[in-house]
C-alpha cells in the first residue's frame, strides 16, 4: 500500500537507524558493491523504500521499517518457489532490512494489464492445500495474520481474520466497543453470510494498485504479499473494494475460473476485514466506512 506515517509496532518505536546513509553502508557491505546513490521511493503501507544504485550500473530496492521484514521475505520466497506469480527476488533479508530485485514498472493499469493480472491470479488460486492457513503466520502491514491449519474456511475467516483483528483493535483502543459488538454479531452469523469453497486456494492477500507493477502490456511483479490459503473470493473482494481493477479483470478471471453466484453480496462481508485493519492503523474516514459497511449488512 501507499507509504503513510508509520505507527509504532506494539506501542514501541523502533530505535534502529534506517536513514539513507546507514542503508547505503549496510547494502554496500552485504552485497560487496559500491553505492553511488540512494533515492526514496513510494513505499509500502508501513516502512521506507529506497532505490540503491551501484557503480556497476545495477540497482536494488532496500526496504526498512518497524515490522519484521524477514516475514515478507519468507512470503516472497514461498511464492517464487511454489508458484509462477511474478514477484521480486529477495537478495537479503533480516528483521529490519529487506533487499529486493529492482523491478522496472509502473502502476498505470490499462486493459491489457488487468487481463494479464487476472490470468496470474487465476493461476495462483489454482494452488491448493489440504486446509486453510499457511505454513507460518504472515502480516498485512504491521498486523499479524495467524494462519493455523483449519478445516473450515468460515471458521478460519471468523477466528483468524475478522475476530482476531477486531479484538486487536478493540484492545488497542482503536475500535469502539459499539463497533466491536456489531462485528461480533457478524462473526456469529458468518455461516449464513459466506460459503465454503471447493478447496483452499493460495491468495496474494494485498492486491491493490500500488502493489502491481506493469510494463509493456504485462504485469512485471506483485509486491507486498499477505498470503495464505483461503477462499479466492476474499482476494477478488479486496480487489473490488480497492478499485484496483475493473470489468476487464473480472471478465478475464471468470473466463478462467468460476465465481460462485452471490459473490457481489459476499464482498460486503469480506471488505470488513481490511476495513477494520485500516481503522486500527489509520482511523479517520475508515471508521465511517466501517459503520456504513456494517449498516449495509444490517448490523
Amino acid at each position: 500500500m501507499v507509504a503513510r506515517s508509520r505507527p509504532p509496532v506494539n506501542g514501541v518505536d523502533d530505535a534502529v537507524d534506517d536513514g539513507p546513509e546507514t542503508v547505503a553502508r549496510r547494502v554496500a557491505a552485504l552485497l560487496d558493491a559500491t553505492v553511488t546513490a540512494v533515492t526514496e521511493l513510494d513505499g509500502g503501507m508501513v516502512g521506507t523504500v529506497r532505490r540503491v544504485d551501484f557503480a556497476s550500473g545495477e540497482s536494488v530496492v532496500a526496504k526498512t521499517g518497524d515490522t519484521p521484514l524477514d516475514v515478507e521475505a519468507r512470503m516472497l520466497r514461498y511464492l517464487a518457489r511454489h508458484t509462477s506469480l511474478p514477484v521480486p527476488a529477495v537478495e537479503y533479508a533480516d528483521a529490519d532490512l529487506l533487499v529486493l530485485e529492482l523491478v522496472d514498472g509502473d502502476t498505470d493499469h490499462a486493459t491489457e494489464i488487468e487481463r494479464d493480472a487476472a490470468a496470474h491470479l487465476a493461476a495462483l488460486h489454482d494452488h491448493t492445500a489440504g486446509a486453510f492457513g499457511f505454513p507460518f503466520d504472515t502480516l498485512t502491514g504491521p498486523v499479524v495474520q495467524p494462519n493455523p491449519w483449519t478445516e473450515s474456511w468460515i471458521d478460519f475467516f471468523a477466528d483468524h481474520r475478522l475476530r482476531h483483528v477486531a479484538e486487536l483493535a478493540h484492545e488497542a483502543g482503536t475500535l469502539s466497543l459499539h463497533s466491536f459488538e456489531r462485528l461480533d454479531r457478524v462473526v456469529g452469523d458468518l455461516d449464513a453470510l459466506l460459503v465454503e469453497p471447493d478447496r483452499p486456494a493460495l491468495v496474494h492477500g494485498d492486491v491493490w494498485t500500488e502493489n502491481v507493477l506493469a510494463r509493456d502490456g504485462r504485469v512485471r511483479a506483485f509486491l507486498d504479499p499477505a498470503c495464505y490459503y483461503g477462499h479466492p473470493e476474499v482476494e477478488l473482494a479486496y480487489i473490488a473494494w480497492t478499485g484496483t481493477f475493473g470489468d476487464a479483470f473480472f471478465d478475464r478471471y471468470r473466463a478462467l475460473r468460476d465465481i460462485d453466484p452471490g459473490f457481489s453480496e459476499r464482498t460486503a462481508v469480506y471488505r470488513l476485514y481490511p476495513l477494520v485493519v485500516h481503522v486500527h492503523l489509520f482511523g479517520g474516514r475508515y471508521r465511517d466506512a466501517l459503520d456504513e459497511a456494517l449498516a449495509g449488512l444490517g448490523y
